[in-house]
């Protein structure tokens, strides 16, 4: 049984992991009396060396014993003592983890490298994993892959994912996402609940394989009942928003709760924006605030940008800009857009710092460049009313341009007036009234009133009297 649990729950080439059964071996073996005496007689009284990496790993585990570092290092040196390739492999990642010894990068490759000279494919994957980030080695995502490659082509369920993220990332290789999911497909038949996550992940956003959003609810759950706390995560997003399986926003909540308790930033912040909103619990300002911080706590911009949105609202605390300009500027200086539109909104408007016009230019054009609609608006409405920068209406015409083509109802509005009055491009009142047609149909009220002008007034449509009054009184009623 403790063979059996170990196994399951590292799996090996032909033995599919999985961790939620490895549990329950090991659970059985706490209801035996004296359950690995076999293993301790055969590493102790016959010095085998496949018993003494055995026992090795019950101390490491835990299994059948409580746990013991040192004790799990001294029998797994005692087994690559003997040239155990898997006591060899297993010391090398002691060394490198300064697990029960301190730790030693060059020793750790040394004894990967004695390992994995015998065939053994953890320690294959283990020599590529410390090329690909320099540990005990001089870099060399190249030479990775190599390493990566053989020990996949042996059945190595590890190295297969790894050479999925390779093939995905264009890490040592030439970017290629067909065999990326390829990868990620035969490590997941393994059992290996990264794999498995990263598979899901292709298939919801067909990346490298068609997309089927099914499927990747199905790999998504694979991986989730192993304890997979990213998959936990992305299967309760699928049950909220209805991905690939019916909505169901109270198991979304199931699922966000498990992969908290096991840490993940994301399920945080997703627990703060349900408490928030009120989706499958009851809503709870001072809840969400809670799950928000944990989560920007520990730097994920997203939460940083909703927490700072809550002090700017006195959403679950009290209002404190100061406080949301804080926040606003970790997310922004993690690249976030909305967060670095928000801080140039602080920053043109003074809430929560000194009104300064240069710094918020900056931070809209931070956002603006990432694609942000908003930004790019609030950019063209600087640039067209000299607000910290020199009065441009070409360049405001270009910026209400980017935020148009997102449908983005104000810029639309914007370009109307721009193409009407002939500011910074040649006047146009049929493209004009077009624009104007579009804010109204995004409800701008602006926009709409504008529509209005031009039906009554008969600037670049036919006057129609009747449709002007409905508009006007559709922009009054807001």
């Amino acid at each position: 049984m403790a063979r059996l649990s170990f196994l399951r729950k590292y799996g090996r080439p032909n033995v599919a992991i999985d961790r939620a059964e490895a549990a329950e071996w090991a659970s059985r073996l706490k209801r035996i009396d004296d359950p690995v005496r076999w293993i301790i007689e055969a590493a102790t009284i016959d010095g085998d060396s496949s018993a003494q990496y055995v026992l090795g790993v019950c101390y490491h585990d835990g299994v059948g014993m409580p746990k013991d570092e040192h004790a799990a290092f001294r029998w797994y040196k005692a087994s690559a003592d003997q040239g155990n390739p898997r006591g060899q492999g297993i010391l090398g990642y002691c060394y490198g983890e300064g697990f029960g010894v301190a730790q030693d990068d060059v020793e750790a490759m040394r004894w990967y490298r004695r390992a994995a000279d015998q065939g053994e494919t953890v320690a294959i994957y283990n020599v590529g994993y410390c090329y690909e980030d320099g540990i005990g080695v001089q870099q060399d995502v190249h030479e990775a892959v190599r390493w990566y490659l053989r020990s996949a082509n042996l059945g190595n369920a590890f190295a297969q994912n790894s050479l999925g993220y390779c093939y995905e990332d264009g890490i040592g290789v030439d970017q290629d996402l067909a065999l990326a999911a390829l990868w990620y497909e035969r490590s997941a038949k393994q059992g290996y609940p990264w794999a498995q996550c990263n598979l899901g992940y292709c298939f919801q956003n067909g990346i490298g394989i068609d997309k089927d959003e099914t499927s990747g609810v199905y790999w998504y759950r694979k991986a989730a009942v192993q304890g997979h706390a990213r998959a936990q995560h992305n299967l309760g997003f699928c049950y909220q928003n209805g991905i690939g399986i019916e909505k169901n926003e109270k198991e979304a909540i199931k699922w966000y709760r498990r992969s908290a308790e096991r840490g993940n930033i994301f399920a945080y912040h997703s627990l703060g924006y349900c408490y928030q909103n009120g989706i499958g619990v009851a809503p709870n300002p001072q809840e969400a605030v809670f799950w928000y911080y944990l989560s920007a706590e520990e730097n994920h911009a997203p939460a940083q940008l909703s927490l700072g949105y809550c002090y700017r609202n006195g959403v679950g605390v009290p209002k404190n800009e100061r406080e949301a300009v804080k926040w606003f500027r970790r997310s922004a200086e993690q690249g976030n857009a909305l967060a670095q539109n928000s801080l140039g909104f602080c920053y043109e408007e003074g809430l929560g710092v000194k009104k300064d016009l240069a710094p918020a230019v900056y931070w809209y054009h931070k956002a603006a460049s990432q694609g942000n609609p908003w930004a790019q608006c609030n950019l063209g409405f600087c640039y067209a009313n000299g607000i910290g920068v020199p009065k441009d209406d070409v360049k405001a015409v270009k910026w209400y341009r980017k935020a148009a083509s997102q449908n983005h109802g104000r810029a639309l509005d914007k370009l109307g007036i721009h193409f009407q009055s002939g500011l910074g491009v040649e006047q146009d009142f049929e493209a004009a009234f077009a624009y104007f047609k579009l804010a109204a149909e995004q409800k701008h009220v602006s926009g709409i009133y504008h529509l209005a002008n031009c039906y009554e007034k008969g600037i670049g449509c036919a006057v129609d009297l009747e449709q002007a009054t409905i508009l006007f009184e559709r922009a009054a009623a807001g």
